[in-house]
Parts: C-alpha cells; structure tokens; sequence
C-alpha cells in the first residue's frame, strides 16, 4: 500500500477501532457524514491540514500518530 491517502486511511480505521469507535461515532464528533470518515478509511478522500488536526483531537491521538 504505497498510495499515502490509503495509507492514511488505513491508520485511521486502526485507531478508531482500537478506541471502539464507530464510523458514525467518530463523524459525530466531527460534524460530518459517515459516508465522509468511510471514503477518507478507503483512501478515496483527501483531507485539508485544518481537518487533519481536527480528527486528531477527535481520536485523542497527535497528529504524528496518523502519518505514521
């Protein structure tokens, strides 16, 4: 998995799960559609720095955590 949007993605479904998140939960606490947090899991979103820093905090993690 070389693409850095799936990459991205694939950390984030990790993290989520690890902190017994649903999808819908973790888009909840961001004020968005699920069907957003799923496309950004597939790899198939981008997503600007500003909301990058928002996920962050949503799933208590430093941004580091997610570009890991």
């Amino acid at each position: 998995m070389s693409d850095i949007s799936a990459r991205f993605g694939k950390r984030v479904k990790e993290i989520r799960l690890k902190k017994a998140m649903s999808q819908s939960d973790l888009a909840k606490n961001l004020g968005v559609h699920p069907t957003y947090i799923s496309g950004i899991e597939r790899g198939v979103r981008n997503m600007a720095l500003k909301n990058i820093e928002r996920l962050a905090k949503a799933l208590d993690v430093r941004i580091e955590e997610l570009i890991k």
